[in-house]
């Protein structure tokens, strides 16, 4: 079989090992064993990717370490402690202190210390951009959770600005938990936040800024007759949370919103009324419901264009709008969403495809992604989607480094008009603010069992647009089915070859691709002869740690006809955020390598498929670190 691999001593140099072709003389004995040797060593280790070794010296075995207690779940929220896969809570590594300081992220937004998840209330106000989060003030684990506030004019530097609201008052005292921003016609903004009382009771507050002219909103006054809603009967104490943005009725003054809740094991999102924000009633029926899929945390509802390319206002509504229903499964920890209609006389939502509601079919990123919150950006006239990055690694780990969690780069959420069924969640435009000069270009043809090595400045933060034009004559001339019902989560990740893939991108791997973790597609074929592209991203062998998430992500994702397959990677130390065709499918990605750091990290694509040839077209951008700092205490 021709391959062809790419030598790392010589960035001009690539092996072509044909065995009907004899070598043409002009180089050394030497030279040529050395060669293939490492040709060879570079396929094996993108084509089988040996097991790691479980007695690597740096491995730490401890049976006095229990596995770490429950995060929240007591409290009736979901559990905040990664699990790991393997079950090794009591498997521990020795990190260095450099490997951890590589961790943290450059551009994403992050507290200085200590533990964050949720996003809280966005919103755009006299100029600034306002994100509040949930926040540990005291250590890099869940708990005493507080209102982070940061603010910025780009959403991509951010000063950090005093908390916003602390957990002082009985109906909060065990948290000031998610919540959301409505800003009313005359400028009001209006805060409805989830608080945990004393008795654990989960009970929805109302907070507003005590000095609307200020823009940097410093100061939040909590409504003294809290709460405004307490879980109504046949609603679990503990199953009540996360009230969303609120959208005006059809009655005159009429404010409606949803709270998430759960009715068995069925996930509901429940609708309330209110003329004024401090009194509520609860309707009768539901927004939405569907069997099976538990509580649903942190929901949102909102409107897309079917038409132009513009975000909407939350309340707005009539011809060429569809609505989006999305929830955050707390039995499965992940986030998702359907496309429906709303019926506003009835308060109903009706997704267009029953197969593909909202819990049990499209997801908004199949990686480590969670608790997502949109706002309307009026300045943009744009939906912004930030979504929270929990930590895969160990809660040692995450004391000995003193954070945990970032946000995710903004996104902006548009209706896919090609497909119908998808969202397309795109970086904001101003991370391209961060972009170094200009990008690195390559072209590069990719034969059965090739990898070739991207020199690039800095491969540990980087924004990647790739797209690969498969052989046309192999992807239309195989007929026989190719891994049939093929799942990224269940197909061994990269090293599992077909005849036409994967192929795609690897990021953060070293020069001896011990460590790497490839973002790829796959295309396989049914009996009938139709094709079904996947995007995955493989993080089994993205770090030889023990006791980090190694776990292979993805979905199928639509190529339609004319498309290429393409995609957007943001690399950013120990968070890989990638988008396929658009935006139609997204996965983000933490990894924690241990040699592929400090400038050992390397990029390259590759191609293991079996039976076609992939020409893969790059641009590559070197991304300089944003400024998130603290907001000058003289000008507060």
């Amino acid at each position: 079989m021709a391959t062809q691999c790419y030598d790392p001593e010589n960035s001009a140099s690539r092996y072509t090992l044909l065995p009907d072709q004899p070598d043409s003389g002009h180089r050394k004995s030497l030279k040529i064993i050395s060669g293939i040797f490492l040709s060879v060593f570079l396929l094996l280790s993108v084509a089988f990717f040996p097991i790691l070794n479980n007695q690597s010296p740096d491995l730490q075995i401890d049976s006095r370490s229990p596995a770490p207690p429950s995060r929240g779940v007591s409290q009736g929220v979901s559990d905040k402690t990664f699990r790991d896969v393997a079950g090794a809570s009591h498997v521990s590594y020795a990190w260095s202190n450099a490997m951890l300081s590589w961790q943290r992220t450059a551009y994403h937004f992050q507290p200085q210390k200590n533990w964050m998840n949720d996003p809280n209330g966005p919103l755009y106000h006299k100029g600034w951009y306002h994100l509040f989060y949930q926040y540990n003030p005291d250590s890099a684990i869940w708990g005493n959770i507080t209102w982070g506030h940061a603010v910025s004019k780009d959403l991509i530097h951010w000063l950090y600005l005093p908390f916003a609201m602390v957990p002082d008052q009985w109906y909060d005292i065990n948290g000031v938990w998610t919540g959301s921003a409505t800003i009313l016609p005359d400028g009001q903004i209006i805060m409805l936040y989830t608080g945990d009382t004393d008795d654990y009771v989960q009970v929805q507050n109302l907070a507003y800024p005590a000095n609307l002219s200020d823009p940097l909103l410093l100061d939040w006054v909590k409504f003294k007759a809290n709460p405004v809603l307490v879980p109504p009967p046949g609603i679990g104490v503990k199953d009540f949370r996360d009230p969303i943005t609120a959208w005006t009725g059809p009655q005159n003054g009429q404010w409606l919103l949803t709270i998430g809740s759960k009715i068995g094991k069925t996930g509901v999102a429940l609708v309330c009324e209110t003329s004024n924000f401090t009194s509520f009633k609860l309707l009768d029926g539901v927004l939405h419901a569907v069997p099976g899929t538990g509580m649903w945390e942190c929901v949102d509802f909102y409107p897309v264009s079917t038409k132009k390319t513009n975000g909407l206002d939350t309340s707005y509504n009539g011809p060429g709008v569809k609505h989006v229903l999305k929830a955050s499964l707390d039995d499965n920890k992940q986030d998702h969403y359907a496309i429906g209609t709303y019926d506003l006389g009835k308060n109903k939502w009706t997704p267009d495809n029953p197969e593909l509601d909202c819990g049990i079919g499209l997801r908004l990123d199949y990686g480590k992604y969670y608790a997502s919150k949109t706002f309307y950006d009026p300045k943009r006239e744009r939906r912004v989607l930030w979504g929270w990055i929990g930590e895969t690694d160990s809660e040692s780990a995450d004391l000995q480094k003193g954070w945990a969690s970032v946000q995710s780069i903004p996104r902006t959420v548009l209706y896919d008009k090609k497909t119908g069924t998808h969202l397309l969640q795109w970086p904001v435009e101003e991370i391209e603010s961060l972009r170094v000069g200009d990008p690195t270009v390559k072209q590069v043809d990719l034969q059965p069992g090739s990898i070739e090595l991207l020199r690039v400045d800095s491969a540990a933060e980087l924004d990647i647009e790739a797209s690969f034009e498969v052989d046309k004559v192999a992807l239309q001339g195989i007929i026989e089915a190719d891994h049939v019902g093929f799942s990224c989560s269940t197909s061994g990740g990269a090293a599992s070859r077909g005849i036409l893939g994967p192929f795609g991108v690897i990021v953060i791997a070293d020069q001896t691709l011990s460590e790497l973790t490839p973002v790829y597609f796959y295309i396989s074929k049914g009996a009938d002869g139709r094709a079904e592209t996947h995007f995955c991203a493989d993080q089994t062998r993205s770090s030889e740690a023990p006791g980090v998430g190694k776990q292979v992500y993805g979905s199928s994702v639509p190529v339609l006809d004319g498309e290429k397959h393409s995609m957007r990677l943001l690399v950013d130390h120990s968070i890989v955020e990638s988008f396929a065709q658009g935006g139609r499918t997204v996965i983000t990605s933490r990894i924690y390598p241990t040699k592929a750091v400090n400038g050992a990290a390397r990029l390259f694509v590759f191609n293991n498929a079996t039976g076609a040839s992939v020409t893969a077209s790059v641009k590559i951008w070197s991304l300089e670190s944003a400024n998130i700092q603290s907001f000058p205490l003289q000008d507060l």
